[in-house]
């Protein structure tokens, strides 16, 4: 006997407590017989002032993620799905490949988080040259940029949006980040892509070939995609781009 509603796969998807556009953006991309169960990394909504407060903050989900992460495991995942997005890319690439051995050493489960999502995802269009759209204080940037430099990327420009608080981040109106995408477009690279996982940017990169010459990547779409191609789920879902509609 399998789940009722989640014959196909149980996704354990951490997110911070914080954070109110996972889920929904999650849920938009979910087939049917895959279902996502929330566990949230409680932590406080802190204000973000500057680099400290935001080092501060990366300190306090990591502090918290080991209890999320068993509370998710009483209902029997199939695969863990990282709802996040600095922590992932924080300190590089070998920090962010013990992330990932850490927890599927934790739960026994395969595991799809951001950093190698973009990676998988970015691979597929031979992009090497990026410009980063991210919510982030300076300290956040500068590690996003350590990530995708030491795995082999050019980053020609990031944005930083300073979101005054965690909760703020999903605040961020999709006219702002349209006009950062506009602002960061340009032929010296091959993909925009924005981090920063409560930012609410799925439906609006799925749409900018509408109006960008370049592929616009959101890393919701990116983790999505990778958690169901992973788990050998192949369904084309319409509405995010061209990751979940061809790949």
């Amino acid at each position: 006997m399998t789940d009722s509603l989640g014959y196909r796969a149980k996704f354990a998807v951490l997110i911070p407590s914080t954070n109110t556009s996972v889920q929904p953006e999650f849920d938009a991309m979910r087939p049917p017989g895959v279902t996502n169960h929330i566990s949230r990394i409680v932590i406080p909504n802190i204000a973000l002032n500057n680099d400290a407060d935001f080092q501060r903050l990366i300190e306090l989900i990591a502090a918290a993620q080991d209890h999320a992460v068993d509370s998710a495991m009483s209902c029997e995942p199939d695969r863990l799905v990282l709802g996040i997005s600095a922590e992932t890319f924080w300190d590089g690439l070998n920090a962010s490949r013990k992330l990932k051995a850490d927890l599927m050493a934790r739960t026994g489960l395969p595991v799809s988080m951001g950093s190698e999502a973009c990676d998988a995802a970015l691979a597929l269009y031979g992009a090497k040259r990026l410009a980063i759209i991210t919510p982030y204080m300076p300290v956040g940037d500068a590690n996003v940029r350590r990530f995708f430099e030491e795995s082999g990327y050019e980053v020609k420009r990031i944005k930083g949006l300073k979101c005054e608080s965690p909760v703020a981040i999903a605040h961020v109106q999709e006219e702002t980040l349209r006009d950062a995408v506009r602002e960061l477009d340009g032929d010296d690279v091959d993909v925009i892509l924005q981090v920063g996982t409560n930012l609410a940017m799925a439906r609006l990169a799925g749409s900018a070939s509408q109006w960008v010459a370049r592929p616009v990547m959101a890393i919701n779409t990116a983790i999505y995609w990778h958690a169901l191609r992973q788990h050998g789920i192949t369904d084309r879902i319409s509405g995010f781009g061209p990751l979940l509609e061809r790949h």
